[in-house]
């Protein structure tokens, strides 16, 4: 699934999208004084922006691949190099659980266990999660646990946001296979690429959202690492977890 630069221009040429070649990006004097026939382009960001429409374009193409099959689905991702991750990842994360559950748990990116192991919440943050899943009556084998990337970005940092574009098809097509009653978006990053939010996760938590065109409902909740550095955020969490089981029994 791995696209070289030209192949990258050639969908954008296909895709109708126009890419200038720059040694810097525009100032804004520059995109004031644009021809009116180009600043009336739909995608004149994408003219401006080379790095953004490559990405957008890449998007497309691995959204039309993905398969809604679950075996297809998982070969695709062991195999995708639509990002720079797939260079220095040990292997791909998948998900792991009840294809058919009833609860989805989605949180942030792989780990160095995660990483090695090939599965999502393992170590002690892993290990935590399991005990705060028990403590509202579930098991691991019960709920479906996945990422928001299934690469682990270097050093743990934040993934990026073309990573994280770039990658959403997967979740997407795993999400729709799933069909869950509830989704528990597990953590900063998840609460806010799910949410499309910036907002910070002390003000996301303490209530529901509707996910997607299915409108399944969500709730965010601390990542079992942070509660790990910041036990006194344990309470919260156990509150996060009584509300998602309130509105689970409620849908």
């Amino acid at each position: 699934m791995g696209l070289d630069q030209s192949q990258q221009r050639q969908y954008l040429d296909e895709m109708g999208i126009r890419v200038w070649v720059r040694r810097s990006l525009p100032q804004p004097e520059e995109v004031n004084a644009l021809p009116e026939s180009m600043a009336s382009h739909t995608n004149v960001q994408e003219i401006i922006d080379p790095a953004m429409a490559i990405t957008a374009a890449v998007k497309t193409v691995v959204t039309a691949k993905v398969s809604q099959d679950w075996d297809t689905l998982a070969s695709q991702v062991t195999n995708c190099t639509a990002c720079e991750l797939s260079k220095v990842r040990t292997q791909t994360v998948f998900g792991v659980g009840n294809r058919e559950a009833d609860w989805l748990i989605i949180g942030e990116a792989p780990g160095a266990e995660e990483d090695r192991q090939g599965e999502p919440f393992v170590g002690r943050a892993g290990q935590l999660l399991t005990e705060m899943l028990r403590a509202i009556g579930l098991t691991r084998e019960q709920v479906y646990i996945a990422n928001i990337l299934k690469c682990r970005p270097p050093n743990n940092r934040d993934p990026k946001p073309e990573e994280v574009v770039l990658c959403d098809a997967f979740l997407t097509a795993q999400i729709n296979l799933i069909k869950p009653k509830i989704i528990l978006a597990v953590g900063r990053i998840a609460a806010q690429n799910l949410l499309k939010s910036d907002t910070a996760i002390g003000q996301l938590r303490g209530r529901s959202y509707l996910y997607g065109e299915q409108e399944i409902p969500l709730v965010v909740t601390y990542h079992p690492a942070y509660l790990l550095r910041s036990p006194l955020e344990k309470r919260k969490t156990w509150n996060d977890l009584k509300l998602a089981v309130k509105i689970f029994k409620e849908s």
